[in-house]
This record gives structure tokens, sequence and C-alpha cells, in this order.
């Protein structure tokens, strides 16, 4: 019992040492976020391009742009209940349900160099939008970089990051 009680222990003490190197870059600095995005996820560029996009698509209230940022299908909460919407028709005609002053809010205040970056993707806010790599073949060679997740987090104490 003892033996197993120090595993855990420095189980517990490697991951707290090496998860921040690898979960997310430092903050205010967009070389390591370029570096984080290169290493987990491809090219930083287009994940640049597609923030700059999106912030520029949503200020401007251009629901067929920013459909055109997404991959689908997209799970989303509409009227309280979760919903999939197969293609950008559906997201533009649920626009105003889908991107809502939160939202927009969250979209419009993110920098670049504050994304929370993982495996997983880059992460505006406290995740109420996600940027991810999607394969588009077996070689998944570039991913392709989309919108993933779009989720509203009224509830403070129950934000979780999931793209």
């Amino acid at each position: 019992m003892k033996i197993r009680t120090q595993l855990a222990s420095l189980i517990v003490l490697i991951c707290v040492l090496v998860s921040p190197a690898l979960a997310q870059n430092t903050p205010a600095d967009p070389k390591n976020v370029d570096q984080s995005i290169d290493t987990l996820l491809g090219d930083h560029t287009k994940v640049r391009q597609l923030v700059t996009d999106l912030q520029q698509a949503v200020a401007k209230h251009d629901a067929v742009a920013v459909a055109a940022l997404v991959h689908y299908p997209i799970r989303v909460k509409l009227h309280g209940k979760p919903t999939y919407l197969n293609n950008a028709k559906a997201f533009v005609k649920n626009y105003d349900h889908i991107i809502t002053p939160d939202i927009v809010a969250v979209i419009q205040n993110q920098k670049y160099e504050d994304l929370f970056v993982n495996y997983q993707g880059a992460m505006f806010g406290e995740g109420e939008v996600w940027i991810t790599g999607f394969c588009i073949d077996n070689a998944c060679k570039p991913p392709d970089i989309k919108v993933g997740t779009i989720q509203s987090n009224t509830n403070p104490s129950t934000k979780q990051p999931s793209p």
C-alpha cells in the first residue's frame, strides 16, 4: 500500500511539472503561441488568419462569413436544446441564437497571444469557442483549421474547456 501511495504521488508530481509545458503557451507572447500551435495543431498562420477572419466577420455580423469558418457538423444549443447543424445554411439560419452577445464579446475580446493552446485546439475565453484541426484525408496532412466548438457558458461554476 505504501509503495502505491508513493508511486501515485510521484506520478502526480511528474504530471504537475510536465503538463504546463505540454498544455499551454506562455500568455502575451505571440511567438510562444505560434510555437505551441505549430507543435500541437499544425500551421500557426492558418490559426492566426482564422482568428482574424472570425473576429472581423463577427464584428460585421456577417453570418455567411462566420458559417464558412465552421466545421460541420457542429453541435450547438438552440433554445436550450443540444442540436447538430450539418451545414452552413443551417448555421446562418440560426446565427443569432448561436452567436449570442456573450459569444460576440468572447470572440471580440480574445487576443491571439492570449489563446490557450493544447493538443485539442486553440481556445477562446473559457472554452466558449475552440479552433481545431480536422482531418480531410487519411494522412491528415495538413489538417483543415476551422471553428469546432461554439458554446455559451452561462454558469461560471460549470465552465470547462471542451472542443
